[in-house]
């Protein structure tokens, strides 16, 4: 089962990535090549994303694997927002967002998170 895919909200495509639940680096890797992969040959400045972390095993080894995959993907993202953050979780996140110079915004919900996303062209 692919834990990446496009849908439609509200007649625009938000590239989805599903990292819940995942409970070790390895895991969390083979979804993140899976996303770099159809990222990187998108056009530059084009995507929505939706990023679900809610429960992912989080340490600094994946700290190190997110900040390479967000600078890397940071050309051809136009917004993106992020779901599932627990307190320690939104702190190192919030680390990582200075680090990278993106601006990943956190949400509650799926629903508001595609909201926003749809919302502000």
């Amino acid at each position: 089962m692919s834990r990446t895919q496009q849908i439609s909200h509200k007649g625009k495509t938000i590239f989805v990535m599903d990292f819940s639940g995942l409970s070790n680096a390895q895991e969390i890797r083979e979804v993140i090549y899976e996303s770099s992969t159809f990222i990187r040959n998108q056009p530059k400045n084009s995507l929505l994303t939706l990023t679900n972390l809610n429960g992912m095993y989080f340490n600094n080894e994946v700290r190190d694997i997110f900040n390479n995959f967000l600078q890397g993907n940071k050309p051809y993202v136009k917004r993106s927002s992020v779901v599932g953050l627990s307190g320690l979780q939104q702190i190192l996140y919030n680390g990582l967002m200075k680090i990278t110079g993106r601006d990943v915004k956190s949400f509650p919900s799926e629903n508001s998170a595609k909201e926003w996303l749809v919302g502000l062209d």
